[in-house]
Parts: structure tokens; sequence; C-alpha cells
């Protein structure tokens, strides 16, 4: 096999300034594992299955199964579709540049073929097995994901975050549709509070990794619109989160525990966003920088438990039975 350039998006510069590796023989199935990106895997599945058990109703644990697995091998095949397009920055971004494409375990074809393979496979067992609503919006994930935000705004705009967060935050409405088949003012509320928590997450995370977005002429917000800007967005989206989060307890879908749980929850985040831009006002100098990039890393560590465990309380509370 001759080597295989990795540069795969529109900036196909990029790959070869950073002195893509050529390709190997030797993929592991490691490898493929990575390509799923399963950390975020993991958590596309959780919210899948709480969507599936505060959902009314029951499904036969067989279906529920396959459910499951077409959530995870889809939200997988997005992943893989977006280490395929974007091979090229990432190979010049510090955070991605051991990913398999970059360091040249993986064929960039193969990674497209890898990706396609699971999202067709993935659709049509949910459309056969389980429904034509999850299915349809297992479908609206994986090519929202792909082709709105990797190919039609990561590059284009600093609301590539805000517009693209809606393709994580379906998986809690398909887990809801695979029971109930159908869609109403619930998921509608998990989905809110996953798409509202995404910019300030991935915000945090940019404020401190500018400098790999810069490189590669990404325009995420803290370079478009600069860190004092961000900032003041991010706390601006706590505000605004924290009682979204609140709205399954309003709405008769959350329990007391929840209420109680999620409130000391959004005083953390409110006060960890509150940091981040009171030491971004602060930053006078390059130690200041550092000290206001200190909070954003916290916060940024803060926010995906914050989400686990407001997920979590509602799956506890239903099991549980503590809500009607």
């Amino acid at each position: 096999m001759t080597d295989v350039s990795v540069n795969q998006g529109p900036a196909t510069s990029l790959g070869e300034t950073a002195g893509a590796r050529p390709v190997s023989h030797s993929a592991t199935w490691r490898d493929y594992v990575e390509l799923l990106k399963p950390r975020v895997m993991s958590l596309v599945v959780f919210t899948g299955v709480v969507g599936m058990v505060v959902a009314p109703g029951s499904i036969h644990p067989l279906l529920g199964g396959i459910a499951l697995f077409c959530i995870a091998v889809g939200a997988g095949a997005a992943g893989c579709l977006n280490m395929w397009f974007d091979a090229d920055i990432d190979a010049v971004m510090i955070r991605t540049r051991t990913r398999p494409i970059p360091r040249g375990a993986i064929p960039p074809n193969d990674a497209l073929i890898f990706g396609t393979l699971l999202s067709g496979l993935s659709v049509t067992l949910m459309w056969l097995a389980v429904g034509v609503l999850p299915a349809f919006l297992l479908a609206a994930t994986i090519g929202f994901y792909l082709f709105v935000y990797t190919m039609g705004l990561k590059r284009r705009t600093p609301q590539n975050i805000v517009i693209g967060g809606a393709a994580g935050a379906l998986p809690p409405m398909i887990g809801w549709a695979a029971v109930t088949g159908a869609v109403s003012i619930e998921p509608v509320i998990l989905f809110l509070i996953i798409f509202i928590w995404t910019p300030p997450h991935f915000w945090a995370l940019a404020l401190y990794r500018v400098g790999d977005y810069e490189k590669v002429g990404v325009p995420m917000m803290p370079v478009t619109a600069g860190k004092p800007s961000t900032r003041l967005q991010i706390l601006g989206y706590a505000m605004l989160l924290a009682p979204i989060t609140l709205l399954p307890y309003m709405l008769g879908f959350a329990g007391i525990a929840y209420a109680a749980i999620v409130a000391a929850l959004n005083i953390g985040f409110l006060a960890l966003s509150f940091e981040v831009w009171r030491k971004g006002r602060a930053a006078h100098d390059a130690k200041g920088e550092k000290r206001a990039d200190n909070a954003a890393r916290r916060l940024f560590a803060y926010s995906i438990p914050y989400l686990f465990v407001i997920f979590l309380m509602l799956l506890v509370e239903h099991m549980m039975g503590w809500v009607a």
C-alpha cells in the first residue's frame, strides 16, 4: 500500500505543514475503537439510556438493548467521520495529533469506509428493529454532526459549537422515541439542557487551547471574538443553563432530590463561570492570563461531571420510583 495523505478537509496544506506520518500496516482494534471517540460515545449512550428510562411506558429489554447499541454505533460512526474529515487539522493540533489517522495508524479512506458502514448499520437496524422515528433521529444526529457541524460550520463560523451542539443533544430524544414512538416536551427539555451546556463547556476548553485553533484557522469563539467576549458569553450561558436544568422538576418529571442536587451543581457551575470572567478581567500580564486559563480548566473539568450527575439524578429517581 502506498502512503496516504491525511489531508481530507478543506485546509489541505495543514497536514503537510505538520509533517503527516505515512500510514503504517499495524492498525489494531484499539485504533478503530479510538476512531469512535469512546469517551464521547459513553456520554451519548448514557443520556440515551436516561431518555428511555424517563419516557412513559416500557420497551422490551431486547429492543431496548438494540436501540442503545444503535445509538452507540451511530455516535461512534459520527466521531469516525469527523476524524476522517478533520484529519488535516488534527495533525497540527496538540490535543488531537495522536489520533489514529494523523499518527498514520489508519488510512483516511479506511476510516471513511468504516464510518459510513457503521452509520448505515446503526440507522438501518434502528429502523427495522425499533421504529422509524428513532431511526430518523439517529440519522439526523449523524448527518448533522458530519455535514452541518464538521463540514459546514466548524471552519466557517464562531457559532460552530452553538449550532453544532444540537447533534450531541439529540440522544435523549432518540431514547424517548424508542420507547414511545413520539417526541414530547420532556425530551425537548433534556435536549435543551445538553444544547445550552455545550457552548460554555467547549469554550472553556477553547480558552486555554486557543493557540491550537489559531494555528489551524478554526474560528472558535476565543479566536474571533477574543477571550474577554468568550468569558462573558460563558457566564451568560451559565446563567441561562441554571433555570433550564430545573425545568424537569418544574414540569413534574423530576423530584425534589433532583432539584436539590441540581441547584447545588448550578451554584458550582455559576461560581466557576464567574471566576473565569473575573480572572479574565484581572488578567493584565502573562501571569494573569495563566490564572484565567487555569480558571477555564477548572470549569471544563467541572462541566463533565456536572452534566453526568444531572442525568444520573433523573435516572436514579425514575428507577427508584421517586417520580410518579
